[in-house]
This record gives structure tokens, sequence and C-alpha cells, in this order.
């Protein structure tokens, strides 16, 4: 798949017109990351949001005891660390490639300029990462709840 059509596929991008989603394709870098190698650690800091064209990404969380928690496993057309694009935060999980993957990135800085020079469009993408977070709030994966409500309520 084409980076085109995967923006076109992402419910990131979800509402776009393809001259948006044009204007985004070249802002995405592309990555391969081979099984078992970490895409970021839990609590460095969140530079990039990362949409998958292909593969599966393990989100999850190290506990007190130095046990790992699973929080979720993603697959084509996920997308996560999208916190790191909106306020540069640490990351609140690690995420750790389970199947080999290709990856697409958009940095911070990237996105920021975007916004300046295109508010309309930057307000979409925000609408649609609240909507997933939502979306993913209603759902009935407890596992994803407690992410957020961690993610959320640890920013300080």
């Amino acid at each position: 798949m084409n980076k085109l059509a995967l923006l076109k596929s992402s419910l990131l991008f979800k509402d776009l017109s393809e001259t948006e989603l044009k204007r985004l394709e070249p802002l995405f870098d592309e990555k391969r990351i081979v099984e078992g190698k970490t895409v970021f650690i839990e609590n460095m800091p969140g530079e990039r949001l990362y949409l998958i064209e292909e593969g599966a990404v393990k989100i999850s969380k190290m506990l007190a005891e130095g046990d790992e928690k699973i929080l979720v496993v993603l697959g084509p057309e996920d997308f996560f660390g999208e916190m790191a694009i909106l306020e540069g935060a640490p990351r609140s999980a690690t995420a750790r490639v389970v199947e080999d993957a290709r990856l697409l990135s958009l940095q911070r800085k990237d996105f920021e300029v975007l916004c300046d020079e295109n508010p309309r469009l930057g307000l979409k993408i925000m609408r649609n990462i609240i909507r997933t977070f939502s979306r993913r709030l209603q759902d009935n994966n407890e596992e994803y709840r407690e992410m957020l409500i961690w993610s959320l309520g640890n920013k300080g």
C-alpha cells in the first residue's frame, strides 16, 4: 500500500479531502522495524505519531514488580503515539513490534507547522484523534480504558 492509500484508509484522516491528504503525505517518514524491536519506551520523550502500514505493535506498561502488562495489540491502519504530536509529553507506555512492521511517522514539529499554515486541516486531524479516544473509551476493552485513564491522569 502506498502512503496516500494508507492515509485515506486510516480513521486518523477520516473526512479529509484528496488535496488535504496530498498535503500530509510528504510529512510522513516510512520505517521498517523487525519483530522484537522497540518503537519507544515508557517515559521517554514523545516526538512522533505512528501509523501502522503493515505488521503489529504491542502497547504495554511496566508494572511495579517489573512485569509487563499488555494493553493492546494494534495492526494495519491503526495509529498510536498521538499524544506526542499534541503535547510532547513523555510516553505513557512502551510500543514493541510483535510482527515485522512498516510504520509511517509524523513528527510533532511538522504537525505544528502544518497547523500554523493550515489551521482547518490541523483541527480536522485533532477532531479525529478525539473521536478515536472517545471510541476507545466506550469500547469494552478494559486495558485500553486503563491506558487512556492512566495517560490522561499522569501528565504533570
